[in-house]
This record gives structure tokens, sequence and C-alpha cells, in this order.
């Protein structure tokens, strides 16, 4: 560029850079949801194909940016996970956040009508974003965590809220005065005494959101391509970590193996039952096939309320929920 007069309001532009040697984590989430839902007349408490959509958002955003080694979404936000020595951009806190984001926002009304086929998109959605650095390996762990016990709290309430809501026929302001207050517990004996719901056989989805990690797999021909592999999993635990060392240890890919072929994993089943773990191109029709890799066995006791690790919390902030 031709230098000018005019020049000199470069010098107003602040360096940004994010610290090196650390975990660069960018988080989105819906701005002003709840219209939006309610709008779009989502299904309530949890609308599949609105986590489908969310899911194949952050797939096209983990395609388009290599160095994101793992997304983590539930509900209307989504965790990407840089690696820890990307040189992205130069680090440039305002140059990732706002291409993720962007990206993010424009694949969702993308494909919107093809996952809701018939159904019309009103207004254009936006999202909030964050960027947050985290040092240590244990940090970014326990942020996901963090994030993944959140989906229990989140979902344990609103089920609750919207079984007494939509079945208990209570007004919304007559049903958060009832789960004010209660614990995990309480709410899993609300929904079995009143409904007849054993929470813990609600969907995993649900439960446990959704993990995005890269993987090795067949394209066709008998050569193996990396691909974004959609995941239902514990991540708080250790067991992930150890079958999948190459997220945090930055190491090459591995291969992909379908739950019934992991000696390790029992119990499993798919939401969806896929022919491949990539995404799924038919022409127009995209579709996210999401395995459960769960291999923690649970026990089916309706007589008794049941919490896997990290589910062992109140839930602190009742409100009603964004979808």
């Amino acid at each position: 560029m031709a230098k000018s007069k005019f020049e000199y309001v470069k010098e107003f532009e602040q360096d940004d850079n994010c610290l090196p040697n650390c975990w660069i984590v960018i988080r989105i989430d819906g701005r002003n949801f709840s219209r939006f839902c309610e709008t779009h007349q989502f299904v309530k408490p949890n609308d599949v194909a609105a986590l489908e959509l969310m899911n194949r958002s952050a797939i096209t955003v983990m395609e388009d940016f290599k160095e994101i080694i793992l997304g983590f979404g539930q509900s209307d936000e989504y965790s990407f996970v840089f690696r820890k020595d990307t040189q992205l951009y130069k680090r440039r806190a305002s140059k990732l956040l706002s291409n993720v984001n962007s990206l993010f926002a424009s694949a969702y009304v993308y494909y919107w009508p093809r996952i809701f086929r018939g159904k019309e998109l009103y207004y254009p959605p936006s999202f909030d974003a964050r960027i947050i650095l985290y040092p240590t390996d244990k940090n970014l762990r326990d942020y996901l965590a963090w994030r993944q016990a959140d989906v229990h709290v989140n979902n344990l309430y609103n089920t609750c809220f919207w079984n007494l809501v939509l079945k208990g026929k209570l007004t919304p302001s007559q049903a958060e005065e009832k789960l004010r207050g209660t614990l995990a517990s309480h709410k899993n004996e609300l929904l079995f005494q009143e409904f007849g719901i054993n929470y813990n056989n609600e969907p995993q989805l649900f439960r446990k959101g959704t993990t995005l990690i890269r993987k090795l797999v067949p394209d066709g021909s008998g050569r193996l391509k990396p691909a974004v592999v959609p995941l239902v999993d514990d991540i708080i635990g250790d067991r992930f970590w150890k079958e999948n060392p190459e997220v945090i240890g930055l190491k090459s890919l591995t291969t992909y193996q379908p739950p019934n072929l992991v000696n390790s994993i029992k119990n499993t089943k798919s939401v969806s039952t896929p022919s491949s773990p990539t995404t799924m191109k038919h022409g127009n029709n995209i579709s996210s096939q999401v395995i459960n890799m769960n291999s923690m066995k649970e026990e089916v006791d309706p007589n008794r309320n049941r919490e896997t690790d990290g589910d062992r919390m109140q839930c602190e902030s009742e409100h009603i929920c964004r979808r």
C-alpha cells in the first residue's frame, strides 16, 4: 500500500496476540436464543434438528480451521480448542475470534434449509464469542469438564421444567418456583414420581453434549483420510483422554475405531446408525453422524436416583431453558 499522510491512523491499532504456549479456546454462544427458539418453535426441552444444525456448523468450522483439535457443544453453545503451538494469524485474538464466529454463524444459516426442511428462517441468528487462554493441560481438561457438567445441570433442570409446563400444566413461573432450590436428587425423583421418567434413560446426546475430534477414517478406496468425528462420550474422566492421547499430546492422528470394535467399550449404542463416522453428504442432504462411545455401564434401576461422576452437583443457576 502506498504511503500517505493518513497512514498514521494505524498507530491506534493495538496488539492483541495471545500468550505463547497456551491453549486457545474460543467459545461461542447464541445471542438472545430464547426468543430465537420460541420464534422458530423448537421442540422442548431438546430439539434434535437444532442440535444437528449446531454440530454441522461446528464441523464446518473445524474442516476450515485445521488448527482446532477439539470442539465441544451443547444447546446453543460451542467451544473450540486450538493447538497450543498454533501460529495462525500470529495468534491475534481478534482475528481468531472474528473468523471462527463469523464462519459458524454463516454455516448455521447456510445449513438451516437442509436440516430444517420446509421451516422458514424468520431472521438471522447471532452469536457472541470470547477467547480464553489456558496454560496447562489440566486447566484445559478442567474447562471441558466444567462445560460437560453444565450440560447435565441445564438439561436436568430443563427436562423437569418443560415436563411441569407441558405435561403438568403449570405456568412457567409456577414451574420455576417449584424447582427453586432443589437438588439433582430431588429433580430425578420428581421426574420419576410425577412423569415416570428415569432421567438416566434420557438420550446421552442431551445429557453429555457432543465432542468433535479428528481421526483417520477410510475414504472408500482403501486409504485413510483425516476427518472430524462427532462423539457422545464422557470427557470428565480419564478414559476418553487415554483412548485419544493425540488430542492433548499433539501427536499424529490415530485411526478411528467404531464403538463395536473397541474391546474396552461396553453397552454402546448409536444415537443414529452411521455407515461412516464422517459427515455424510448426499447431494443437498447433509447430516452429521453422532456416535455414542460412553463405556461406563449404567444400571437400570427405576427405584433409585443415580448420578454419574461430574453429575453430583446442585443446580445453582435455575433458569428457563434457552432452547
